[in-house]
């Protein structure tokens, strides 16, 4: 019999203590677990509360078929999920809050990547013309190395090794102001 179980066991034996030391390991845990599940720290607040409540008065048998904390576990997700269907029957917007939190998530990351696209151009401006050139027609518009070659007149072989002295130092330039090459 695992610490859970056999401090539940205690406390249906009239132990209060038992019910105490199930709260302190496991409410911290399950908190997290339902506040993942929920995107919503205040109902999963209330979701743990409800949990050890239904340990407290209903007394549900713990049969032992898993660990005492999967158990305990699944008896919060159970409660957390009947708040959403409750919330969702009394039209409360719980059921978009993980919509609304993806649509942060990637707004925050368009405004990232703009950050980024705004760094990388301003880096790109200080390098030198042909450098600015060759890494506009190949990276920004497309261009193959032969047809770069074509549109700069020179041959493969030069755009190759300007594409490999531009690169080299816009990594350089994008060090200096702390931006992670690798992240592009």
């Amino acid at each position: 019999m695992d610490k859970g179980a056999g401090s539940y066991r205690r406390y249906l034996d009239g132990d209060d203590s038992g019910m105490a030391e199930l709260i302190r390991d496991y409410r911290d845990g399950l908190l997290l677990y339902l506040n993942s599940y929920l995107n919503d720290i205040s109902l999963a607040e209330d979701c743990v509360q409800e949990t050890f409540i239904k340990l407290a008065v209903k007394k549900p048998a713990f049969r032992g078929e898993s660990a005492f904390k999967t158990w305990l576990y699944a008896v919060g997700r159970n409660l957390a999920v009947s708040a959403v269907r409750k919330a969702a029957r009394r039209g409360d917007v719980l059921l978009d809050v993980c919509d609304a939190l993806k649509a942060e998530t990637d707004l925050e990351r368009a405004y990232l990547k703009e950050e980024q696209r705004i760094t990388v151009h301003r880096a790109i401006l200080r390098l030198k013309p042909d450098y600015q050139r060759v890494l506009h027609l190949t990276y920004f518009e497309g261009f193959s190395n032969a047809e770069a070659a074509g549109i700069m007149h020179k041959t493969k072989k030069q755009i190759e090794n300007l594409l490999y002295h531009a690169r080299k130092t816009l990594r350089s330039e994008l060090e200096k102001e702390g931006f992670d090459y690798e992240e592009l």
